[in-house]
């Protein structure tokens, strides 16, 4: 990857962080570093800023953006996983291997009330994947169960929308040309 495509990333990634740290993204279920790099591996960190109202979250559901290869969930204490696999309409190949099913969904949910994320806290819930060949946006769906009620982060814009006009928008990552064959690093 060129110098100048990370100066761009690295460039986006605080443009992005500081919208998610300052402006309205904290309402809702975001990525840390909503900029990647084409065909690179990528570490997906979505941040949980509150509950449902007063009631505590007790799940988090990950659906895996087509595209998005490989993925592979951070464990979390306290928190059981749960990765759902199906089989790919286009296989792919991976390390010599041919690659016939992926991660399509991944669930963390609290052990125990006293395990479950506070809506007077934070955290996040972590994955790593394979970024898309092409570039683009792509939207992570997320949904928040809480012991009552639940948020859905799923709305992706359409044609002519923009992510702030959306109620319960997904979180998106933008996909970035690299000029060339990216690293691919685990």
């Amino acid at each position: 990857m060129s110098l100048n495509t990370m100066k761009k990333i690295a460039a986006a990634a605080c443009l992005t962080s500081a919208t998610a740290l300052f402006g309205t993204a904290s309402a809702h279920v975001v990525l840390e570093y909503q900029v990647a790099p084409a065909d690179a591996s990528y570490k997906a960190a979505f941040k949980v800023g509150h509950g449902c109202g007063a009631s505590p979250t007790r799940q988090v559901v990950v659906d895996i953006p087509a595209g998005m290869r490989g993925a592979r969930p951070m464990p979390k204490p306290g928190w059981t996983l749960e990765v759902q696999r199906d089989k790919l309409a286009q296989p792919y190949t991976s390390h010599g291997r041919s690659i016939t099913e992926d991660v399509v969904r991944i669930t963390w949910t609290a052990k125990t009330p006293d395990d479950m994320l506070q809506s007077a806290h934070y955290d996040e819930f972590v994955l790593v994947a394979q970024a898309p060949e092409q570039a683009g946006t792509v939207y992570w769906p997320v949904r928040q169960v809480c012991t009552e009620g639940r948020n859905d982060w799923t709305e992706a814009p359409k044609a002519g929308q923009q992510l702030s006009d959306l109620k319960s928008p997904a979180a998106a990552l933008e996909i970035l040309h690299t000029g060339g064959a990216a690293a691919h690093n685990h």
